[in-house]
Parts: structure tokens; sequence; C-alpha cells
């Protein structure tokens, strides 16, 4: 691999693991002063922020456990792009950590798509950032790897 496209995959997955960090942190939809993201929810009144969970909100038992799920898929997804990162730039051949890379990536998508989609809705809800920054993530991720892979054969 010659630097130029190593450094390029590097700053792809580091990329991917800064997009799926902020993606489990920013909210997914907010109503007025609530956001909402697989973090639960955060409202804030008078200066005053509480956090609460997302049974108010009325959705299934399988989507608040999504929730649960897409944040420990994004944070794991975060750590092996990095360990992938790392041994990209160390010119090492991580073969172990791609492919764990590419099983992270699946499961974001999986249960990012399913918490995204299964949001029962509530009136005057808006789309926050914390979706885009979840696909980012996966384009940046998916092209590191296939960068990585491309470069391989």
């Amino acid at each position: 691999m010659d630097s130029r496209s190593r450094w390029i995959t590097v700053a792809l997955a580091l990329a991917a693991a800064t997009s799926f960090a902020l993606a489990v942190q920013s909210a997914w939809w907010s109503i007025g002063e609530v956001s909402i993201g697989p973090f639960g929810a955060r409202h804030c009144f008078s200066g005053e922020c509480r956090e609460t969970g997302l049974s108010w909100i009325g959705g299934s038992e399988l989507w608040m456990r999504s929730a649960v799920a897409t944040r420990a898929a994004g944070y794991i997804a975060m750590f092996v792009l990095l360990m992938f990162a790392g041994a990209i730039a160390a010119k090492r051949e991580p073969k172990l950590v791609a492919r764990g890379a590419a099983a992270a990536l699946l499961t974001v998508l999986v249960t990012g798509t399913y918490f995204g989609v299964g949001f029962p809705g509530l009136n005057g809800s808006s789309m926050g950032v914390g979706m885009l920054e979840l696909g980012l993530g996966l384009v940046f991720g998916s092209l590191a790897l296939v960068m990585f892979l491309r470069r391989r054969s």
C-alpha cells in the first residue's frame, strides 16, 4: 500500500470512529426542548437539564432495547475502527481487525436502522443530526475497509 492511500484509509477510519462516537451521543429527534437518541431522552427547562429513559415515548420493549444495542454497537465500532486505523498507520496487515470492523459496521447498520425506523413518532418531532452522523460513519467505515481490501487483492 503506497503512503498516500494508506493515510487516506487511516483518515477514513478515524472519521468513521468519530462519527460513531458523535452519533450515539447526539439527538436523533427533538421536540421543543427535548432531545431523543440512543442515550435516552434529555430535556432542559429553565436552564436545568434532566435525563430520562425512553419508556414515556410509548415505543415497544424491543425498540427501547434497540436503543441500547445501537449505543453499544456504535461504541464498539468506534473502538474497532480506531484499532484498524492504528494498525494501518503502523504499516501492519490488520486482517482480523478488518473482519471485526466489518462485523461491527454490519451490527451498527442493523441496530441503528431498527432504532431509527421503529421510532413511534411524536407530534412535532423533528429529525436531529444523530442519524446523519451514524450514516456518515457507515459510509466512511465502509470506504476504509474497501480501500484496505482492494489494496490486498
